[in-house]
């Protein structure tokens, strides 16, 4: 037997035909698109997800915006109050002052 013989075994050891290749690899890419398809599934229920989760956030956002604005209106209204009332204390000092004074006058007056 020649050494440089390399025994044909294909017939016996099972290889593969173009055919069955062909096939062997159209069943691994079927079974990738069903995975990818599975991981898109996935994805698009993690994006819808996040949709609901940002239009949820958004309402609150507006919602916490809108309470902003009403509690700056309160604000510079109490603000506009809390002057009106010194304006009154610093009116009703003055008018105490200008009371004793005449007070003051009136009794040195009647000691003369």
């Amino acid at each position: 037997m020649d050494p440089l013989y390399i025994e044909d075994t294909d017939d016996w050891l099972g290889t593969p035909e173009p055919l069955e290749t062909c096939r062997h690899q159209l069943r691994m890419y079927e079974n990738e698109f069903e995975a990818l398809t599975i991981q898109l599934a996935r994805a698009l229920d993690n994006v819808q997800g996040l949709v609901q989760e940002n239009d949820q956030l958004k309402a609150e956002l507006k919602k916490a915006q809108s309470d902003v604005a009403r509690l700056h209106c309160q604000t510079s209204e109490q603000a506009g109050q809390l002057s009106r009332f010194a304006n009154i204390a610093h009116q009703a000092d003055v008018l105490f002052q200008e009371n004793q004074r005449l007070l003051r006058e009136r009794r040195d007056s009647e000691e003369e």
